[in-house]
Formats: structure tokens, C-alpha cells, sequence
């Protein structure tokens, strides 16, 4: 069971969704992440469907990654070190707006604070 967490963002879907899967972004909307590589599934910096790599967190260590499910503009998830992680989706609600949405798995709850922040910088970033 997973617990979510959403923003309504004047932005259209496509520029949220390129924010969600450019490994080179993740450090300017994840308060967790400092830096990624995609090592397989992906163009070098954008993930796709089964791509791994490995993802720096801001505590520091590095972890493998892999992608386990990718729906190509609208849904993605992945695991680190072999966990479930989050969850990321976005439904267009007009042509220039759009709802993003952060999953978490149920035992992760606290992690929805962090994802409120990421949401909020998701939003800034796409709409600046």
C-alpha cells in the first residue's frame, strides 16, 4: 500500500515530467538526492523503463538504483539499495497545468514531509 502526497502546478505535464526523470534535476527538486548516473535503461541522463544507476544521497553515501516501472510521461518508480522507494506521477489537468504526485510506501510515512518539500520545489522549477 502506498501513501501519497500531490500539488496542483501551473505547468504543463511534459515539463514536470522531463523535471521527474532528468538524473541531472533530481538534486534541484530531491532535499534526499545530491547526484545520480544512470548506468543502464536510460540516455545518459534520463532514465527509462528498467534503468539503473546509482543515485547520492545528501547524507552521502552512493546506492544502486533501478527503475520498475516506467510509463512514459505519466508514472515512474524505483528501488534504492534493492528498497521500494517513491513513487512519481503526473496528470495533466489542462494544457498548461498539471498534478504531480509523490508516492511513498506505507512504512515510509514520515518521508511525506520530504516529498511535500520536493513538490514544492518541483513547482517552483517548472514554472520559473
Amino acid at each position: 500500500m502506498a501513501l501519497e502526497v500531490a500539488r496542483e502546478v501551473a505547468a504543463p505535464a511534459a515539463r514536470v515530467w522531463d523535471l521527474l526523470v532528468d538524473t541531472t534535476r533530481w538534486s534541484a527538486w530531491g532535499p534526499t538526492v545530491a547526484g545520480a548516473e544512470i548506468r543502464a535503461g536510460g540516455d545518459g541522463t534520463r532514465i527509462g523503463p528498467g534503468a539503473t544507476g546509482r543515485v547520492r544521497t545528501s547524507l552521502g553515501p552512493s546506492l544502486p538504483f533501478e527503475v520498475l516501472r516506467f510509463d512514459e510521461g505519466r508514472r515512474w518508480t524505483w528501488s534504492v539499495a534493492g528498497i521500494p522507494a517513491t513513487g512519481h506521477r503526473v496528470e495533466p489537468v489542462g494544457d498548461d497545468r498539471c498534478r504531480v504526485v509523490l508516492e511513498v510506501p506505507a512504512w515510509a510515512a514520515p518521508y511525506l514531509l520530504v516529498c511535500r518539500v520536493a513538490l514544492r520545489r518541483i513547482e517552483a522549477l517548472a514554472t520559473a
